[in-house]
């Protein structure tokens, strides 16, 4: 790897970590059910990725995802449900807890690749896991005394780092074929179940429509960044830049608007964190 290639990842990299920040924000900010905003917001990043895939290769990217078969279909079923469940999760809780507890994904892909692939768990991810599961545990208890926060959000929290987990430790099989097209297809049919089970609660205010492609833009363009980043970089150093997003969504959104995480949360992401980026640093010394 040449010093270009390391400076190219480590760009789009960073842009790619930095561009899902205002994700929770968005959820935020628009004013609707938690369902109709992962309507919308499946609807136009599903669309803008189709669109910016089929421009550049035609059909190809979607018949090679396709032709995975089922760990495919599998990736994009595991993409769909977690978008949606993404969305809830930060309607019912904190969006400081939700971004600390998915930043867990590491400890539950370490659990799936040793369960469904055999690959033993390394010291390394059993001492963070260990640091982990307390973290995740003060971040639960704080939910009780926080406000804006609640358990059911969390356990929602939990279930997106799981699921998306699952789907990324199936697709590690077939991973000389780009997956980021399988984002596109996933969210398209997410929006497309969604729309038949809404019927006619979709519409919203043309300034709402408006966060909300906004909203798909800033996720399509972070899709895009992590499809070419992380390809010349490794991965204890994406995994470490993919940490700003737990960092800097919690600050944005008690910045712009004004929703303090309280003292457990925050113990229990710096905890949560501390454990991930120390993990990872090592990871990145030894390589």
């Amino acid at each position: 790897m040449t010093q270009s290639d390391q400076v190219k990842g480590l760009l789009f990299t960073t842009l790619g970590a930095l561009a899902i920040v205002p994700d929770s924000l968005f959820v935020r900010l628009i004013a609707a059910d938690a369902l109709v905003i992962a309507f919308w917001r499946a609807l136009f990043v599903g669309m803008a990725i189709i669109l910016w895939f089929g421009l550049r290769a035609g059909r190809a990217p979607f018949a090679a995802v396709l032709a995975t078969g089922w760990k495919g279909w599998a990736y994009m079923a595991s993409v769909g449900a977690s978008g949606v469940l993404f969305v809830l999760a930060v309607s019912l809780t904190s969006v400081a807890n939700v971004v600390f507890i998915i930043a867990s994904m590491p400890v539950f892909a370490a659990l799936f690749s040793r369960l469904l692939l055999g690959e033993a768990i390394s010291v390394r991810m059993v001492w963070t896991m260990l640091a982990v599961v307390p973290g995740l545990a003060i971040i639960a208890y704080g939910s009780g005394e926080t406000e804006g926060a609640s358990l059911a959000g969390d356990l929602l929290a939990l279930a997106v780092s799981a699921v998306y987990a699952l789907g990324l430790t199936l697709v590690r099989q077939v991973k000389a074929v780009s997956m980021v097209p399988a984002v596109g297809l996933s969210y398209l049919g997410v929006a497309a179940l969604l729309g038949l089970g809404l019927a006619g609660d979709l519409a919203m205010t043309a300034p709402q429509i408006g966060l909300s492609v906004a909203h798909a833009a800033f996720i399509t363009a972070s899709a895009v960044f992590m499809a070419i980043g992380p390809r010349f970089i490794p991965s204890a150093e994406v995994a470490l830049l993919l940490l700003l997003e737990s960092v800097l969504a919690p600050l944005l959104v008690w910045v712009v608007m004004g929703e303090n995480p309280g003292p457990w949360t925050l113990t229990g992401g710096v905890v949560v964190l501390g454990a991930l980026a120390l993990s990872n640093w090592v990871a990145l010394r030894r390589a």
